[in-house]
């Protein structure tokens, strides 16, 4: 008797896998944004933010009394009357041809020194990072060397080679010195963010026939461009702010603010009705750059957060 053997049933075609959803990307600085979002974060901001004004305002205020109220009163007393307010020490500070020209050496010293220490390390930045050179790793440990050699460390033998040179007192001599000082830590910085650029996007941009020169200028830099301007802040506050090399590299006719207030001080002592428009003037300008570059500069800051 034969057996029967039973065809198993065909089998059923199994349903398809549900689609996966990729993981919504995280956003540059999310955490960082969500703690700064807290009340309590905020508050304490809040808090920092008004001590951190107060002097300011206390130094608008004075600069904007006479010599004869700062003297009798406190600048907060100000407030009550502020019909006592006037610009006439700003006038007067117009006519002080020290203070003016000193203002004027400021800008010519913060500006040139910024843009140079922005370009050239732009471009030995992304050379250490990108192109490749006998002894490239060697040279840019010496940079990152350079970075402990502190400011004095050099101002005698650089001003003695000045002297020699003809640069000692003035401004070219200031600018040079604060160049030299500047790059070590702008190519460090610029060099490990330009690094972090993928290689993909260059090696595609070589392959469309993009020289290093077109790549550097229509891709590197664009990208870069939240670093740079954070270099450019920090550069123009520390120059601007300087007194130290000033006072030792400039003389009477290339001397920045910084050093035109002290002397002030030295030889008026009282003279708050020229200091305080002359300090709240050398503030001012430091505020209104950062504030220009502020939405650039706040990119650089989320983009090396908490990504």
């Amino acid at each position: 008797m034969s057996a029967t053997v039973t065809a198993p049933p065909p089998s059923q075609p199994s349903a398809p896998p549900p689609p996966v959803r990729p993981a919504p990307a995280r956003r540059p600085g999310g955490r960082l944004r969500r703690l700064l979002g807290h009340g309590v974060v905020q508050a304490f901001l809040a808090v920092v933010g008004l001590v951190w004004i107060t002097p300011v305002a206390g130094l608008l205020l004075s600069s904007l009394r006479s010599a004869n109220d700062n003297a009798a009163s406190g600048w907060w007393t100000a407030l009550a009357e502020p019909g006592r307010l006037s610009f006439d020490n700003y006038t007067a500070l117009l006519g002080n041809a020290g203070i003016t020209r000193a203002f004027w050496n400021t800008v010519l010293i913060s500006v040139p020194t910024t843009v140079l220490v922005v370009v050239l390390a732009a471009l030995a930045g992304y050379a250490f990072a990108w192109l490749e050179f006998p002894g490239r790793d060697w040279i840019f440990l010496a940079v990152v060397a350079l970075l402990v050699v502190p400011v004095q460390v050099g101002l005698l033998p650089v001003a003695k080679l000045f002297g020699q040179l003809g640069l000692f007192g003035t401004i070219p001599g200031v600018v040079l010195f604060h160049v030299a000082y500047g790059l070590p830590f702008a190519i460090f910085l610029l060099r490990n963010y330009f690094a972090d650029i993928p290689r993909e996007m260059l090696e595609a941009a070589r392959m469309d026939g993009g020289g290093e020169w077109r790549i550097f200028t229509r891709l590197v830099l664009p990208v870069g461009r939240p670093a740079l301007a954070s270099l450019a802040i920090f550069q123009f506050l520390w120059v601007w702010n300087d007194m130290l090399v000033a006072l030792l590299f400039a003389d009477s006719s290339s001397q920045p603010l910084t050093v035109e207030l002290q002397s002030q001080v030295r030889q008026f002592g009282s003279n708050i009705d020229v200091l305080a428009p002359g300090a709240f003037l050398s503030l001012i300008v430091p505020v209104v750059v950062f504030f220009a570059f502020q939405r650039h500069f706040v990119q650089g800051v989320m983009a090396g957060s908490v990504k």
